[in-house]
């Protein structure tokens, strides 16, 4: 409660939607029940479309979708090898957890990769974010300098080498009670202050007139937006 500070029980708690400032239409169990969507295990195919043509901002959650039962193995290895050899995804609709679903299917080595995708009205227009962007003017000279680091930095896209720091400390904090260990406060990592700011780096490079020498940068990035 607002006002207390006190946690509200939960008979007196309610759903409901801000249709105006501080002015709520309230939403009872029984009213979300009767428009709910009965889930079904079907997937009602729409079109089939390049690969391309779907917005990477659209995907929302992967899901493997396999055959059920011998009497749809042909149909599915069917239309998995005629999508594979067109390289077409299928659009589809599916209905689970009382809401039905656009999702994009894809094959994937012997199955199907099933991605819910993202309603248009969940997604934010980037002109909505960048119209504050500016345009400023750079160098040849600079954007040259830019792509040497690039090239210098690049590698290949190993998920398993991105470790989930908080999930590993999670852990180790369980192992430790339930072993019986005092749990201390983890002390404060000082802040490292060797930045380098990229456009400075690169304005000295071309300076100098060499690009070999660039240090590499640690580009501080601004606050981010979310997307959907």
């Amino acid at each position: 409660d607002e006002v207390s500070g006190e946690v509200v029980a939960s008979e007196n708690r309610a759903k409901g939607y801000e249709v105006a400032s501080g002015r709520y239409v309230v939403i009872e169990p029984e009213e979300l029940e009767a428009i709910a969507i009965e889930s079904t295990h079907t997937l009602d195919i729409e079109h089939f479309v390049p690969a391309a043509e779907i917005d990477k901002r659209y995907y929302e959650r992967p899901y493997y979708v396999a055959p059920n039962g011998k009497g749809a193995d042909e149909a599915f290895v069917v239309i998995r090898d005629a999508m594979k050899d067109k390289g077409r995804v299928a659009l589809a609709r599916i209905t689970f957890a009382n809401r039905e679903h656009i999702v994009a299917l894809e094959a994937l080595g012997k199955g199907l990769l099933c991605t819910t995708l993202r309603y248009d009205y969940e997604v934010r227009r980037e002109d909505d974010v960048f119209e504050d962007v500016p345009a400023p003017r750079v160098s040849k000279e600079m954007v040259d300098l830019a792509a040497h680091i690039l090239d210098s930095k690049s590698g290949r896209f190993e998920p398993a080498a991105f470790k989930d720091a908080y999930e590993d400390a999670l852990r180790e904090l369980i192992e430790r009670k339930a072993a019986g260990k005092t749990i201390g406060k983890k002390p404060v990592r000082e802040t490292k202050t060797n930045v380098v700011d990229l456009l400075a780096a690169l304005r000295e490079s071309v300076k100098k007139g060499s690009g070999a020498s660039t240090p590499t940068p640690r580009k501080r990035v601004s606050k981010s937006k979310r997307a959907a």
